[in-house]
Formats: structure tokens, sequence, C-alpha cells
């Protein structure tokens, strides 16, 4: 990053209040006024600045230039920061991106042993946060809730991880998790790390046969669910889509002997939940009586954490495969900077842990900062549009991260839902999935976050574990729309069909130069997929699949898939761009937004990206 990549907002921190014109951009400050057209610069206000980890773009440039230069001592200071039964070696990493010299390779820490359980549970227990609230649970219904503290969860863990070592899972070994937003999930995640078992969560909303194709694929002898659960008025009955995906799996030559099923009360009985004798066992009948204590499995820092599975557009499932030490780094990293948190913070993340959101900032990043994390069972829009608010004032959240599908949905309807509720203790927004529109964007900011909250607009993906390009709220302004700059660690280049980079202002193929740590390592079983799909189009990079321009001020803005473009006159025009037009027209902005809305939706089986 050079100072010219910067060169609006160099000054930041000399603005008077109420900036005004500069460059011909139109500024202004948070919680000063409204953002009202697309080109506004949002500058952070100098409270927000004077107390942020980052506070001006001298020091993100300080940070992120020795973070090039000096990638292994620069993450090896952080690294040291998290606990390590033993130290990695001398090489802090090793890589090969380029086809051409041989078969791709990354690794990070290798031959340093931790945990990444212990490091989000144990070293905070230690720490003194035993009493702290881990997890505030938010039911389906109104007035259905639960907490744990940092204390209890690892007792609930630690009891977890010992029934599955009685049943046979060891390190290394499979295991599937279909379960909702439950406490149960985040804490099966663990459960599973602590042993050194290999996770695969599955979004519990997906059909039996994509179900089974991820169990025919890593073979799990135990998967955990729950007999049903309920997403706003509606009842999804799980236990029969697991059992109709283990009939088939079976058919496929894979036999799993143990579903471990938690009976979820609130949306049916036992009674109406199908059983077969000797492989489904309910949850609550057995993990209680094992003890609240399991030694910890240390693990290699390229030992394996968990698989995710994206479909791609066609073909079976990847198995997008992610290791222990570096991911852990990274995602502590990227959520402590990416949402400038404060140990008094209230965190909420809308995502599902079905998807990378859920791991790295639901359970993983979060928690190994020792935050209090909100997990939201239900619906946004149930039992109205003001789901979200109420539950925002009820916890005093004060990050709220979700996506721009929900965004454009609760725009919809009318901002009463919003501002009858009081959300002051907002004080960092996020968004993540797909570009933000810029007119949902300023919708989020002036409405929900009252024109005093900054937005981390975060681009990255299911592969990269982590953040790539983000706004620090206390850096530098926003700008609508923008995820702004790389984190540190990353260097993002634009390519043009050949592959050439392009400088300066321009438009093209978003790749990444060298290595970082989050970086997933593989697709499990299929080496070849995973260099074919991502180092083969670009030899030398990572190829992200997405569109992207940069504009003169060196600000990031990600147009999409570069599958789902249209050619008109040479020009590749992609989905943002598409919506960025459309709803420019009142009459349009509705189909439009409604419209978007159904092909992300069909695109999150069928796309490798977030």
């Amino acid at each position: 990053m050079s100072s010219n990549s910067l060169r609006h907002v160099e000054s930041m921190s000399q603005l008077p209040s109420g900036a005004g014109k500069i460059s011909q951009l139109n500024a202004v400050v948070l919680g000063e006024s409204l953002a009202s057209e697309e080109n506004d610069l949002v500058f952070p206000s100098k409270e927000f600045s004077g107390q942020a980890l980052v506070s001006s773009p001298q020091q993100y440039m300080e940070m992120h230039k020795r973070s090039m230069d000096d990638p292994a001592a620069f993450w090896s200071d952080i690294a040291s920061e998290f606990y390590w039964k033993q130290k990695w070696g001398d090489q802090v990493f090793s890589e090969n991106l380029d086809v051409r010299k041989g078969p791709i390779s990354i690794e990070w820490f290798k031959g340093g042993i931790t945990n990444i359980c212990y490091n989000c549970l144990d070293k905070n227990v230690e720490a003194g946060l035993g009493d702290k609230t881990a997890i505030h649970w938010e039911g389906n219904e109104l007035g259905v809730d639960a907490s744990l503290t940092y204390s209890e969860l690892l007792q609930r863990v630690c009891q977890l991880a010992n029934y599955l070592k009685d049943n046979g899972v060891k390190k290394g070994d499979a295991v599937v998790i279909y379960l909702p937003m439950l406490m149960e999930l985040p804490i099966a995640m663990l459960a599973c790390a602590r042993i050194g078992a290999v996770h695969s969560v599955v979004f519990a909303g997906f059909s039996a046969d994509s179900l089974a194709q991820r169990i025919v694929d890593c073979k799990p002898n135990v998967i955990l669910t729950c007999n049903a659960v309920k997403r706003g008025p509606k009842t999804i009955n799980l236990k029969a889509i697991v059992d109709a995906a283990l009939d088939q799996s079976s058919k496929d030559g894979v036999s799993v002997g143990i579903c471990l099923t938690y009976d979820n009360s609130l949306a049916t009985t036992r009674e109406n939940t199908k059983w077969q004798n000797g492989r489904d066992v309910w949850w609550q009948d057995v993990i209680s009586q094992y003890p609240t204590s399991c030694e910890v499995e240390w693990v290699d820092a390229e030992d394996p954490l968990f698989l995710l599975y994206t479909s791609g557009s066609t073909g079976k499932p990847k198995g997008v495969l992610h290791t222990t030490g570096g991911y852990m780094i990274y995602t502590a990293t990227t959520f402590k900077y990416a949402f400038d948190y404060k140990s008094t913070d209230v965190y909420w993340c809308t995502a599902d842990c079905g998807w990378i959101t859920g791991h790295s900032y639901v359970t993983y990043g979060p928690m190994l900062n020792g935050a209090t994390v909100v997990v939201f069972e239900g619906a946004p829009n149930y039992p109205d549009p003001g789901r979200c608010w109420d539950i925002v004032d009820k916890y005093k959240v004060s990050i709220f991260y979700t996506a721009p599908t929900l965004v454009r949905s609760l725009m919809r309807d009318d901002d009463k839902f919003v501002t009858r509720h009081s959300r002051k203790s907002l004080r960092v927004l996020g968004s993540v999935g797909e570009p933000i529109n810029p007119s949902a964007w300023r919708w989020f900011f002036n409405v929900v976050g009252d024109s005093r909250c900054p937005i981390s607009d975060t681009w990255w993906q299911t592969e990269t574990g982590g953040f790539m390009i983000t706004p620090l709220p206390g850096a530098w302004p926003q700008k609508p729309g923008s995820a702004t700059f790389p984190f540190f660690g990353v260097q993002p280049v634009i390519v043009d069909e050949k592959g050439n980079e392009i400088e300066g202002e321009c438009s093209g193929y978003l790749c990444v130069k060298g290595s970082w740590p989050g970086a997933f390592r593989t697709l499990f079983g299929d080496h070849e997929r995973y260099e074919t799909t991502y180092f083969k189009p670009f030899a030398g990079y990572y190829f992200s699949g997405d569109g992207c321009s940069r504009d003169k001020d060196g600000y990031y803005w990600l147009t999409g898939r570069v599958d789902d473009v249209i050619n008109v006159s040479g020009h590749r025009i992609g989905t943002a761009e598409v919506e960025s037009a459309l709803v420019l027209h009142p009459q349009c902005a509705e189909a439009a937004v409604v419209g978007i809305e159904h092909e992300l939706s069909r695109q999150e089986e069928s796309s490798s990206s977030l």
C-alpha cells in the first residue's frame, strides 16, 4: 500500500467538524449528518478514532507495510499472544501458489502444537473470564432465552467431547453436525476441536440429498442433529431429513453408527420423532452423565480443524479444508481489528454456523477474543420485522454483523420497525455475504445506526477463512458500497483476462498475491480440483472468482462473481452493478431487490464464494 492509495484521507485527523467538500467528494462525519449521496465519504468522528485500535491511515499503512515486508515476524508476534504447547520451528510459513513450480502448498506455524478450543475457552477461564457471559441464546419465540458463562460453556463442551471419545471418535475423524442455531451447535464445534476431530457443519436447511453427499464424502461415524426446529411459525423436522440422508448414504456404501439427537421440545415431541434403535440416541439422556472436564488433544498447527462444503456450479460438493493454527490466528485478528473489538462489547452476527461466517465470526473469532456472543435461533422478521432491534436492545448489542440480503429485506418494511427501538447500544455495524448496494448501505447507516455507527463492509470467502478486504472503523473514511482496503498480510491484485496486473483505477479479476494464515489448504480428497479451480486460471495467484474495480483513491469495489456477468460491448457487468442501476428507479427498486435476493439464495449452494 502506498500513500497514494489513501491520498484523500491522510489528513482526516485535521478535518474540521462537518468536513464539507474534499476533492469534489461530499464528506460527512459520524453522528453529525446523514449520508445522502452515493459518493459520500463517511468519516469516523474524533471520538471514535480516538479510542480505536487503528486510529489513522498512517497507523494502518505502517502495520500493513510490516505485514507485507516481514510477514513471519508480524504474524509470529500476534501468534505469541495465544497458547502453544510447543512453539513452531524457525520457518513460520512456506508457500507455493504457482502451479508452474510444483504442487500448490501453504503452511503456517507448522510444528507448533496448540488447540483452538483451549484458546477459546480454557485460556479465557484461566484469565479470569470464567464468569463472563460467553453466549446469550435467543430462541425463536419471544421470551425464550438462555445464557452460558465461559466456565459453563467449557463444562458443556467437555461433556460432549467425553461422549464422542467414549464412542470411538478420535483425532482426525470426521463428525457431521446438522443442527440449527441452538447453543449446542457451537458447543458441538468446540467439542470436536477439543479432541482433534474434524467437524463438518451442514446448514440445517439443506436437503437430504445435499446432506447425504457430504456424509458420503467425509464418512463420519457420528452425526449430531436435533429432532426439529421452528423458524418463525414453521416447524422443520430435521430428524426426518437426517433419516432420509442416512438411508441414501447407506445405499452409497457409507453407514453412520450414531445419530445423537437433541430433543428440541419447543418444536416437537419425542413421540412424534421417528426412531431407529441402536443408532439413534437422545442427547439429553446421555451427555449429562459425562464428566465436565476433558483433556485436550494437542494438535499441529497444520492438522485439520474443519471441512465446510460448497457445491460449486456443477459436480459433487467441494470440501474446503481449514487447518488449526493459521486459521486460529487469522480469525482472532480479523475479528479484533475489523470490528474494533473492546472487552465490553456485546457482539451479534446473524449468520448460521452452517456457513463460514458462523465458523469464523460466531464461534472461533469472537471466543478467541473472550467476547460475549448472541446466538439467535429464529427468523429476523418473526413475529414482526422489528425482531432484530428488539434483540439488540434486550442484550445491549454493540456490534451487529449481518448480510445485505437481510438489510434489503428490512428496508422494504416501514422504518418504524427500526425506530421504535432505542438501538443506542450499537457502536459498529457490519456487512457480509455479497456486495452491498450503496442505497442499502446508506439505509443501514442512516436508519439502523442513526448515522453514528461505521459499517465494516467485509469481503472474504469460505476459502479465505477470514476478512481479506475490510474497513477498519476508526482508521479512514468509508465510501458506501466499497470494502475499502486490504487487511494486514493481504495483497489483492486486479488482473486482466491474460493475468496481467492492472495498476491504479481499473476493473478486472480479483486475485491475491501470496498466502495468508487463514487460507484453506486443499479440497478434501481432491487437491487437483483445488489447484485447477483456484490457482490455474492465473498462475502465481489465488483467484477469487470475483470481479472487482479499484477507484482513483485506491478503494476496492466488489462487483460479484465473474461467472454471473453480462457482456455488453466488451464491458463485463456484474450483479452488483445491475442492482445499483435498477434501484435508482423507484418503480424498479422492489422488483430488483426481490430478484437479486432470489438469485443470491440460489447461489448459496451453487457458488464457491461466501
